[in-house]
């Protein structure tokens, strides 16, 4: 396919893009989502072809799994949006991709960011309308409660991660005393670390 374009029409481009200049941007944005979307449904097309171990519609006699098409799904990234993909799969559904993580909808650094966030005292309205803006999706809050879960689940298994057979050359303790009232007593007390 052979586009062409005229002198006259290029000034006009160009005196459109010195005018808004934001115009570009605007129009680099709409398309971006959709970019990434094809570059990630082609890369996990190849990857079932690897899976396969042959070309599409070659068929081999010892092998009996063949594609069987593929179903839509939105994959939410940082910085970019919500991405449409295309998701292969095989007749037998042995074949899992590992390009896009099974049952999550956004990428591990946006979930950790939404949940920071939201642990710092962000509301969930508050978060679903800058999400609207961000990433041109909105979170509920229902997502945003899975994903500030996922984040103290893992500050809770490093608190808790055994230690015995780490070797350890220095030990620096610490400690908070927190003044309480108690029947009107002021009592110091110190927080004690359990081993």
């Amino acid at each position: 396919m052979k586009v062409e374009i005229s002198v006259s029409e290029m000034v006009q481009v160009f005196k459109e893009i010195q005018e808004q200049p934001e115009k570009i941007l605007e129009m680099v944005k709409e398309d971006m989502p959709q970019a990434v979307g094809r570059y990630l449904s082609e890369i996990m097309r190849l990857e079932l072809t690897k899976y396969l171990g042959r070309q599409p519609y070659e068929r081999v006699e010892e092998k009996s799994n063949h594609r069987n098409g593929s179903y839509p799904r939105r994959f939410t990234l940082k910085g970019i949006g919500e991405l449409p993909v295309q998701v292969p799969r095989d007749r037998k559904g042995e074949y899992q991709t590992q390009v896009i993580p099974r049952s999550k909808r956004y990428e591990d650094e946006l979930r950790q960011d939404i949940a920071v966030m939201f642990l710092s005292g962000v509301s969930t309205r508050t978060l679903a309308m800058i999400s609207r803006r961000l990433i041109d999706h909105k979170i509920s809050s229902g997502e945003v409660s899975r994903c500030s879960r996922e984040l103290v689940q893992a500050i809770e298994n490093w608190r808790n991660r055994y230690l015995s057979l780490m070797r350890f050359k220095y030990l620096f303790c610490d400690g908070i005393y927190f003044e309480m009232r108690v029947a009107s007593i002021i009592l110091t007390h110190p927080y004690r670390f359990h081993t």
